[in-house]
């Protein structure tokens, strides 16, 4: 009897942990990570496979509350599986919930300097708030691959 007790409360406290785990968010190293891992996928596979699995949900590029994004050099918003509503649309002069050109900077940047960090102001879909988030982008090819996580 005690055994299976204690299986039980070990069975009970990994899939505590584990569900704690699935929920932890994303930490700005882990989205650069990610955009690294995202720009070795489009040296090895090409744009076109690429764009198409950063737009896949359950892809490769799609990490609890992490996710690739990508743009081209003039705004075109070419992946992102959590607005999939702006694929296909120019985002460059499209503000966050405080005004700020956030994707104009990613994509001036980007063009610039070939990579670095932009914060902005975006809605977490698990809290349902506006939070602070910033994202790493940086060019490869005829594109600017991104990723960003919230801050605390």
């Amino acid at each position: 009897m005690f055994k299976k007790v204690m299986i039980s409360i070990f069975i009970c406290l990994f899939v505590v942990t584990s569900v704690y785990a699935a929920e932890k968010p994303g930490t700005p190293a882990e989205a650069k990570k990610l955009v690294e891992k995202a720009l070795a996928y489009v040296k090895a596979n090409g744009e076109e496979k690429a764009l198409k699995e950063f737009n896949n949900p359950k892809g490769a590029f799609v990490k609890g509350d992490l996710y690739v994004f990508a743009l081209d050099p003039k705004g075109l918003m070419l992946a992102n599986v959590n607005l999939p509503k702006l694929v296909g649309t120019n985002v460059y002069n499209l503000p966050d919930s405080k005004g700020k050109l956030h994707r104009k900077q990613m994509v001036d940047l980007a063009n610039s300097q070939g990579s670095g960090w932009v914060e902005y102001n975006q809605l977490n879909p698990k809290t349902k708030k506006d939070e602070a988030k910033i994202s790493y982008v940086q060019k490869v090819g005829n594109m600017i691959v991104g990723c960003g996580a919230y801050l605390p």
